[in-house]
């Protein structure tokens, strides 16, 4: 069972699994969340903390919520910025789901309605309720 604290911030981060997949952050054991050019989701990166928990949702191919992970470094520069003014963080993985939530069940669940992946669909990196993140944890049937 995963352990969740009263500070504890939930995420979820896209990622684009031909690109950078859950098998390649377990294969790694550790990633840099980077590349990210949006504002608002550069002010989440920028929130996170370490501990904080992210789920790993596959975007464009699959549409699906795979697994969770956490930052285990907060507050980078991105990289992959020459200017240095984007924000990047490290995750760790800590469990694949039991079965992938699709973006179409979540859409189809009245009690998700409110989550920032479907109001604000094209942001990559979101924050989640911890209702939500309960609900969802339930669909999946709970983790590996």
């Amino acid at each position: 069972m995963i352990q969740i604290s009263a500070d504890t911030q939930l995420w979820l981060m896209k990622s684009e699994p031909d690109v950078y997949s859950w098998d390649d952050l377990v294969s790694e054991g550790e990633g840099t969340w980077d590349g990210v050019r949006n504002h608002l989701a550069a002010r989440n990166l920028r929130t996170m903390k370490e501990g904080d928990l992210t789920f790993f949702y596959h975007s464009n191919i699959g549409k699906e919520i795979v697994g969770i992970a956490t930052i285990s470094v907060p507050g980078l520069t991105d990289p992959t910025d020459p200017d240095g003014k984007w924000a990047a963080v490290k995750v760790k993985p800590v469990a694949k789901l039991v079965r992938p939530v699709s973006l179409k069940t979540i859409k189809a669940t009245p009690d998700l309605a409110d989550m920032e992946l479907l109001r604000l669909s094209r942001l990559s990196v979101s924050a989640v309720r911890p209702a939500e993140w309960d609900h969802i944890l339930a669909m999946a049937g709970g983790t590996v």
